[in-house]
């Protein structure tokens, strides 16, 4: 089995996971559903496309920072209303994490992880981390370390760490989440997109299991 390798990591990423207009959540690590739309972004797949290949790929993340939470007040003129009204002004709260860096992992057939590592490095559409503002801070992939044949447990614990210059972490445990075929123990995420398309959005369930753990290399990356 062999495993993909993405870096996120930049000024602002969300990833949201109960969204309505006035309220913008983001979950404290990447989503399924936010990853795979990178994915889809990366590949110019149509929002009408299947998800089936994407969403069979398991999953892992481990969090080398996880950042600072913070909101963004935002106005939006409301220029379309239905009843022919004055135009109004809505308001809305947006989460974010500031200065967060994360590896994800997709373990799957190399085939597949090959045609999304070359989307990567030449995407279709623009790439952003949850939010169409908010831009990647570093290359998503690194051709030395991104396709590894190796498990994703594995490859996770392997991946260089990411620190800010001058920061000394080699002791300091990391939080690791991974896909879990087992009820037991696991956590319940609804972040498994079945349809992107527009006013058709659905998803569905997967469990995922947490651990802390140190990184088993010496290798550095600053973000």
């Amino acid at each position: 089995m062999s495993t993909l390798l993405i870096r996120l990591a930049g000024p602002m990423q969300s990833w949201g996971l109960k969204s309505a207009f006035e309220l913008r959540n983001t979950q404290l690590d990447p989503t399924k559903s936010g990853v795979i739309g990178l994915l889809c972004a990366s590949l110019g797949r149509e929002r009408n496309e299947s998800l089936e290949d994407l969403t069979s790929l398991r999953m892992g993340v481990r969090i080398d920072k996880p950042g600072d939470l913070a909101f963004d007040y935002q106005t939006a003129l409301n220029v379309a209303k239905a009843d022919g009204g004055k135009p109004d002004t809505q308001l809305s709260h947006r989460a974010y994490l500031a200065d967060a860096a994360f590896w994800v992992g997709f373990e799957g057939d190399k085939p597949l992880l090959e045609q999304l590592y070359d989307a990567l490095l030449n995407p279709v559409w623009p790439q952003f981390l949850g939010r169409k503002s908010y831009l990647p801070g570093i290359p998503l992939v690194d051709p030395r370390n991104a396709l590894v044949d190796v498990p994703l447990e594995e490859a996770l614990q392997q991946a260089p760490r990411m620190i800010v210059e001058h920061e000394t972490l080699a002791d300091v445990p990391v939080k690791y989440i991974y896909d879990s075929e087992h009820k037991t123990g696991t956590e319940q995420r609804h972040d498994v997109p079945l349809s992107f398309e527009l006013n058709q959005r659905a998803f569905t369930f997967r469990c995922v299991k947490s651990r802390w753990g140190l990184v088993d290399t010496e290798e550095v990356l600053y973000v």
